[in-house]
C-alpha cells in the first residue's frame, strides 16, 4: 500500500528518473558485449570482421529472446506471486525458468553447430567473411546455455527486490568484455577469435555473479525440487515473458532479411558482398543503442503509469505520457544532429581498413557507402523511438488490442519496403526502406495515440471513500460459485446466502479491492470482462491489470476472513483454495436455458444471446486460467457442479442441503 501511495503521489518527473534510468542502464549494458566486439574487431580485423559479427548477431538474439521468454517472464510471475501473498511456488517458477532457459541454449548449440556452415551461408555469411563469422561464431555458441541462464537470472534478481546487483553483475562481465578484447585482439594477436574469448569470459563472470545470489535471495529458496518441470508454473510464465521474446524474435526476421538482401544487391553493386552487410552492422549497433534508451525510459515508467491509469488519476498518466514522449524527443534529436553532422566519426569509431589480409581492402570505398547510408538509416530515429514508446505506453494501461499491432508494425514495414525499394534503386534502397516505414508507422501511431489522448482528458476519479462493504458474519462455511453466463448463477449464490443466513458478495469485492489498492472500481470490475477478447492473455499480463487482480485477491481473503458468507465469481474457489472450510460450486445450464436468460435479463435476440454467452464464457476461462493455471468448469476442481435449469430456487435448495450435510 505504501509503495502504491508512492506510486499515486510522487512528482511524476521524479518518478520517471527513479524508475528509467536503472532501466536504461541496464539495457545498454546488456548491448555492451556485442558493440564492444564490433569497435575492437572493426579497428582489428576490419569491416569484413564487423560482417563476420553481424552474420552472427541473429543467433545471439534468439539466444537473447529465449532467456528473456523465461526471464522476464519468471520476473512478472514472481511480483505476481509476491502481491497475492502467495509464495510457496516462486521457487518452482525460478527453477522451471532457470531450467529451460539452459535448454534453449543447448538447442542453439546443437543447431548450430549441426548446422555449421550451412547456417551462416543461410543467414547472410559471404565467400569473403565465412571463416571469420565461423570462427567467432562457434566460440560464442559454447556458451549459450549459461548466457541464456544470467540473463534470465539478471531479470529474476530485479524482480526480488535486488536491481543493483543484477546491474553489477553484467556491468562486471561488461568491463570485463572491454578489458578483454584489445589484450585478446592485439596483445595476443588472436583476431576476431579473441573477441569471442573476452565475450564468453565476461559473460561466465557474469553467471556466476548471479548464480551465487541464489544463495542470498530474498523470496525464495532454491532446492533440487525447485527444477522439477511444472507445465501449469512454465505456461504462466512463458505468457507472461511472450511479449518479450516477440520483441526479440523480430529484431532477428529484420536482421536476417537484411542480411540476405545486402548480399544479393551488394554483389550487383560496385561495393560488393561486404561492404553494405559491415555499413547495416555497424549502422545497427548506433540505432540500438538510441533505441534502448528510448525504450528504457518506456519500459521503466510501466508500474508507474500502470497504477495511476488503474487508480483512475488520469492527469498524471497524462503528465507521465508528456515526460516520456519529451525525453525521447530531446534524446533523439541530440543523436539525430549527431549522427548527421558526424557520420564518418561514427563509421570511423567500429573501424574501417583494419590489419588482417583481405580485410584491410577497400576503406574508403567502405566509407563512401557506409556514411550516406548511416545518414539515411537513422534519419528519422525520432519516429521509431517515439512509435516505441507510444507502443509501451499502450501496454502499461493494459491496451493490448492496441499496443502489440503498434509494437510490430514499424518492423512489419521495414521488412516490407527493405525488400521493394532496392528493386528500384539497388542496394541503397535498403537503407531507404527504414525512414518509409518510420513515416508511415508514426502516423498510425498519431491516430491511436490522438484518440487515446482524448479518452485520458476525462476527470481524475476520486478516492474510494470507506464503506461498510464487509457485512457481519459468523464462523463458518464459505461457498464460492463459479457459473456460466445465462445459468442465473448470481440469482442462485443471492438465494443460497438469504436461506443460510450469510453475506453474498458478489460487485462488492471490486469496491473493497479499490479501497485496499488505491485502483479505480470500474478498471478493477472490467479485469475479466469480454471486451479484450483479442490477446486477451497479453491483456491480462500488462502490469496495470496485475495490479487489479492482485488488489482482488487480496479483497476476496478479507472477506473470508469475516466468516461464512457466499462468494460469487472472480476466481475465489482459486484463491482461497488453501482454507479448508471452502465449498466451490460450479453452476451450468444446457446452452438453450442460458440462451433464453440471457434474452430475458438483457433483451437480446438469440443471435445476440449466443455470442454474447460465448464471448462471456471465454473471457471467464481466460481469466481463470490465467491466474490458476486450471481450465475453467473442470468439475475436478469443484465439490459440486449443478445443473441450473432446474430452476434457481431449486438449485439453490440443493447447495443449501449438500452444505448442511458436511
Amino acid at each position: 500500500m505504501q509503495e502504491s501511495s508512492y506510486l499515486g503521489t510522487e512528482k511524476p518527473g521524479k518518478l520517471l528518473l527513479k524508475f528509467a534510468v536503472p532501466c536504461i542502464f541496464s539495457l545498454i549494458i546488456s548491448c555492451l558485449y556485442n558493440i564492444v566486439d564490433q569497435i575492437f574487431v572493426g579497428n582489428g580485423v576490419g569491416y569484413l570482421g564487423n560482417a563476420a559479427t553481424g552474420v552472427i548477431f541473429p543467433i545471439t538474439v534468439i539466444g537473447w529472446g529465449v532467456s528473456l521468454f523465461f526471464g522476464d517472464g519468471a520476473a512478472a510471475s514472481l511480483s505476481v506471486s509476491l502481491g497475492k501473498n502467495e509464495t510457496e511456488d516462486i521457487h518452482r517458477s525460478v527453477g522451471n525458468s532457470i531450467l529451460f532457459s539452459f535448454l534453449g541454449g543447448l538447442a542453439i548449440i546443437l543447431i548450430s553447430y549441426g548446422w555449421g556452415d550451412g547456417l551462416l551461408r543461410l543467414i547472410g555469411a559471404t565467400d569473403a567473411n565465412l571463416s571469420l563469422a565461423h570462427d567467432y561464431g562457434f566460440i560464442i555458441y559454447a556458451m549459450m546455455p549459461l548466457a541464456l541462464v544470467q540473463n534470465t537470472l539478471a531479470s529474476i534478481i530485479r524482480a526480488d527486490g535486488s536491481p543493483k546487483y543484477a546491474m553489477g553483475a553484467m556491468l562486471v562481465g561488461a568491463v570485463l568484455n572491454i578489458i578483454g578484447d584489445p589484450v585478446a585482439i592485439f596483445l595476443l594477436d588472436l583476431g576476431i577469435q579473441g573477441a569471442a574469448y573476452a565475450t564468453i569470459l565476461g559473460q561466465f563472470v557474469s553467471f556466476l555473479i548471479c548464480a551465487a545470489y541464489l544463495t542470498r535471495s530474498k523470496t525464495f529458496r532454491i532446492s533440487l525440487a525447485s527444477f522439477r518441470p511444472s507445465p501449469a508454473l512454465l505456461k504462466q510464465v512463458m505468457t507472461l515473458g511472450a511479449s518479450s521474446f516477440l520483441t526479440q524474435l523480430s529484431i532477428v526476421v529484420i536482421t536476417i532479411v537484411n542480411n540476405i538482401l545486402l548480399v544479393k544487391y551488394g554483389a550487383l553493386s560496385p561495393y560488393g558482398e561486404d561492404i553494405p552487410l559491415a555499413a547495416f552492422v555497424v549502422i545497427m549497433k548506433l540505432f540500438q543503442i538510441v533505441l534502448n534508451i528510448a525504450i528504457g525510459i518506456a519500459a521503466g515508467v510501466q508500474p508507474i503509469v500502470g497504477y495511476n491509469y488503474g487508480a483512475k488519476k488520469l492527469s498524471r498518466v497524462r503528465e507521465l505520457l508528456k515526460l516520456m514522449i519529451k525525453w525521447t524527443v530531446i534524446v533523439c534529436l541530440i543523436c539525430t544532429v549527431l549522427f548527421q553532422a558526424f557520420p564518418q566519426a561514427f563509421i570511423r569509431m567500429f573501424g574501417a581498413a583494419g590489419t588482417q589480409g583481405a580485410a584491410a581492402l577497400d576503406p574508403e570505398l567502405y566509407l563512401q557507402f557506409a556514411v550516406p547510408c548511416l545518414r539515411i538509416y537513422l534519419s528519422l530515429i525520432l519516429f521509431t523511438c517515439i512509435q516505441k514508446v507510444c507502443a509501451i505506453f499502450l501496454q502499461s494501461i493494459g491496451r493490448a488490442k492496441a499496443a502489440v499491432p503498434l509494437s510490430f508494425l514499424r518492423d512489419v514495414l521495414l521488412i516490407v519496403f527493405s525488400v521493394i525499394v532496392p528493386v528500384f534503386i539497388g542496394v541503397t534502397g535498403i537503407f531507404w526502406g527504414a525512414p518509409i516505414a518510420d513515416v508511415l508507422a508514426i502516423a498510425v501511431t498519431a491516430v491511436v495515440m490522438l484518440r487515446l489522448w482524448k479518452q485520458l482528458k476525462g476527470s481524475d476519479s476520486q478516492p474510494a471513500q470507506p464503506q461498510s462493504v464487509l457485512q457481519p458474519s459468523h464462523p463458518g462455511v464459505i461457498i464460492t460459485i463459479a457459473r456460466e453466463h445465462g445459468s442465473a448463477g448470481k440469482r442462485v449464490g443471492q438465494l443460497v446466502a438469504e436461506k443460510l443466513g450469510v453475506p453474498c458478495y458478489y460487485k462488492e469485492m471490486t469496491a473493497l479491492a479499490a479501497q485496499e489498492s488505491g485502483l479505480a472500481k470500474e478498471f478493477i470490475d472490467r479485469i475479466n470482462s469480454d471486451e479484450n477478447a483479442v490477446m486477451r492473455e497479453l491483456y491480462l499480463s500488462t502490469s496495470a491489470v496485475r495490479q487489479a487482480v492482485i488488489a482482488q485477491d487480496k479483497a476476496i481473503n478479507l472477506i473470508a476472513d469475516k466468516g461464512s458468507c457466499v462468494i460469487v465469481g472472480r476466481a475465489a474457489d482459486y484463491v482461497l483454495r488453501n482454507r479448508d472450510n471452502v465449498v466451490r460450486i460450479f453452476i451450468h445450464a444446457p446452452k438453450e436455458y442460458c440462451v433464453k436468460k440471457v434474452m430475458e435479463m438483457y433483451g437480446d435476440t438469440e443471435q445476440e444471446g449466443r455470442k454474447s454467452i460465448a464471448r462471456s464464457d471465454s473471457a471467464r476461462g481466460s481469466y481463470y486460467k490465467s491466474i490458476s493455471g486450471h481450465e475453467w468448469g473442470d468439475p475436478h476442481q469443484y465439490e459440486l457442479s449443478v445443473d441450473s435449469s432446474i430452476g434457481p430456487e431449486k438449485t439453490a435448495d440443493l447447495i443449501c442441503g449438500y452444505v448442511g450435510h458436511m
